[in-house]
């Protein structure tokens, strides 16, 4: 892998046995990108023909931001390239930008432009690259609201024509004092869009969403559902032949909270399989858990507990090829906290937990990322004094 200087960015090697659960890591490196601190904010996506694309934010000297993108490929990290850039992006360490490859090769990129002085009135905003990211069209929003409040944490899956579909929190009824909301609709060719549709009408205010298309061509969705209880339990809900399904709890943890715990769940699917992972903290104890679905989410089976008895969340989670799959989730230790990866089988049995990464419990840490390619898991995560740092490891089935 060649080096090259990359502003807030830092990668490690790592080699990490996942077949026996008294393998640990072990460190080969390291090789470091150094640069500029204060990058955050990180993402991943998997091509299907085996490349990263990793996503970031990073400061610009006119005190903007930019957002730039580096592709990761069998030869290495590319050089980076910038997305957009300007002064008005809404930069958020829960909130954060994507990257994604549509069927067609072109490249989709959203991110969250400020449109009024309030603190969480902002927009998203999407282009699209024909060219590998050295040029992008003209920012577009995928929502019809344009009033000044939040339309942020954004899910984007390619679809098998070639455009996308777009999952996002629209806070369009708070204006007049209504409840978050979750709602969807698809994009082609970059600039057309179809029906906005409504998947639920009261949501947690700031959790990330997340959504996943099964092999039959459904699309799958998950997000934080707030009731008129504040009882703020995980909901999925299934898009079928074109209309969503009546969301439902993926399990009745009855997490009674008043606030928005800005923890959103994380999906993976392959074949009919769908897998999710989410944090919770019912009766004041945290923590996080993964269940399996065999039937494109219809159902899901009973919960799996993967933390280690302190977690503050931040989950992630991939299907690997045997149809385990690898979780990985923040761990608080002491005044600090570490990134955990934790292998769950598909029987639900879970293996023993080892570090990525030790990290900070501070919320500029933000989110940690991963992405499988093969056998190999690439992750993201935000060092709070170093910027984005990136790793690569093996993952022997």
């Amino acid at each position: 892998m060649r080096t090259f200087r990359l502003c807030g960015l830092a990668a490690l090697l790592l080699v990490v046995a996942t077949c026996s659960q008294a393998d640990l890591p072990s460190p080969m490196g390291p090789v470091e990108f150094s640069g500029l601190p204060g990058g955050g904010e990180p993402n991943l996506f998997a091509t299907s023909d085996g490349r990263v694309l990793f996503s970031w934010h990073e400061p610009t000297e006119d005190g903007g931001s930019a957002l730039r993108m580096a592709v990761r490929t069998t030869e290495g990290w590319s050089e980076p390239k910038t997305i957009a850039e300007n002064r008005n992006f809404f930069v958020n360490w829960a909130d954060f930008p994507s990257l994604i490859e549509l069927t067609d090769g072109s490249l989709l990129a959203h991110w969250l432009e400020k449109t009024a002085r309030s603190t969480y009135a902002y927009h998203v905003m999407l282009s699209s690259s024909t060219d590998g990211g050295v040029t992008w069209s003209e920012p577009v929003r995928p929502h019809r609201d344009m009033s000044p409040t939040e339309h942020g944490f954004v899910s984007m899956v390619p679809l098998p024509d070639g455009g996308a579909a777009l999952l996002w929190l629209d806070g369009r009824a708070m204006a007049g004092g209504g409840d978050m909301s979750v709602r969807f609709t698809t994009m082609a060719g970059g600039q057309t869009f179809g029906e906005e549709l409504l998947l639920d009408d009261r949501t947690c205010e700031c959790c990330q969403t997340a959504m996943v298309r099964t092999d039959d061509g459904n699309l799958v969705a998950a997000y934080r559902d707030r009731s008129d209880q504040e009882i703020r339990d995980i909901a999925v809900a299934r898009l079928v032949d074109g209309k969503w399904s009546q969301p439902y709890h993926v399990a009745d943890d009855n997490w009674y909270f008043t606030a928005c715990p800005v923890n959103g769940p994380s999906l993976s699917t392959a074949g009919s399989t769908v897998v999710i992972a989410w944090f919770s903290a019912p009766d004041g104890e945290s923590r996080a858990a993964v269940a399996f679905s065999r039937d494109g989410a219809v159902t899901f089976g009973e919960p799996v507990r993967i933390d280690d008895g302190n977690p503050l969340g931040r989950v992630d989670i991939e299907l690997l090829a045997d149809g385990a799959a690898l979780v990985i989730w923040l761990e608080k230790v002491g005044g600090a906290a570490e990134i955990r990866a934790r292998r769950v089988e598909a029987s639900g049995v879970a293996g023993r937990s080892w570090t990525v990464t030790r990290t900070s419990q501070a919320r500029r840490s933000g989110f940690p990322r991963m992405a499988r390619v093969g056998d190999e898991m690439v992750f993201a995560w935000t060092d709070v004094e170093g910027g984005v740092r990136v790793a690569a490891a093996t993952i022997r089935q």
